[in-house]
């Protein structure tokens, strides 16, 4: 099973569960624990691969991964823990892993809470991705993952959620790295499924004013699912917007999943 840790509030039966990107570990989420647990339980993970689930399983995952295979990663650390539904808190691909949940087990997820969400890779990020495919097994992992985070996240006021995620990354190992990389290939067909079908589950999209790359086609969307959906933008912001602006991130997620009870 893939490593969790909990920080258990008595006074409340809600549960926030937290899912990191690629290259992250349930580190990344150091500035919202102290807020969250003062209403909320919390489930921090750590995905196949990173933080402290690298040791544990590094053997034990030998097949493809699938964006349903990491899902049910996740729904196996709910199952061992008895905890019926939770609210998913996710970054980046963390994002992905979450929809991928609410398709396949929809009771299980309260609300959604999708930040620096992925909805459509767009012609930078393909280049990037067909770029990575070219070069993943000639050059080390971290000079790839250090490009794809100056690219995502390239203005000077990114820089600490660029370092907090290159130091991440180099927990991680090559043959680790490539086969997330892999993963890219079933990601625009997923993806174009995720735009096309709106589920009714309380979502609600946290996108920096700078994600360039990501924040048009969550615009598009949450037009599109509006039933469902709400997109809120934070100013001088790029990608990792829990990292980047943590107290506005913390108060208008916790707001929303106190609506959503």
């Amino acid at each position: 099973m893939i490593s969790y840790t909990l920080y258990k509030n008595e006074s409340s039966e809600e549960w926030v569960t937290f899912v990191h990107g690629a290259g992250g570990s349930s580190s990344i989420w150091f500035k919202q624990i102290r807020e969250f647990q003062k209403h909320f339980n919390v489930l921090l993970l750590d995905l196949r691969g990173h933080g402290n689930s690298n040791q544990q399983i590094k053997n034990a995952f030998k097949q493809k991964y699938t964006f349903s295979s990491i899902a049910n990663d996740v729904l196996e650390v709910l199952d061992y823990l008895k905890i019926k539904n939770s609210h998913f808190v996710g970054i980046s691909l963390g994002s992905i892993v979450i929809r991928q949940l609410a398709e396949m087990h929809p009771q299980r997820v309260k609300s959604m809470i999708l930040g620096g969400a992925i909805l459509k890779m767009n012609f930078r990020s393909q280049i990037l991705m067909r770029l990575g495919n070219l070069f993943k097994y000639v050059l080390p992992y971290l000079v790839l993952y250090k490009f794809f985070a100056f690219v995502i996240m390239p203005k000077k006021n990114h820089k600490q959620s660029r370092l907090l995620f290159i130091n991440e990354a180099k927990k991680l190992y090559q043959k680790e790295f490539i086969k997330w990389f892999k993963l890219t290939a079933e990601i625009n067909p997923l993806l174009r499924w995720f735009r096309q079908m709106e589920l009714n589950i309380p979502t609600l999209y946290v996108m920096g004013r700078e994600d360039y790359m990501f924040l048009p086609s969550v615009r598009k969307v949450v037009e599109q699912h509006y039933k469902s959906s709400q997109l809120y933008v934070i100013e001088n912001c790029g990608h990792v917007v829990n990292v980047e602006q943590p107290n506005i991130f913390n108060e208008v997620v916790i707001s929303f999943i106190s609506k959503s009870i």
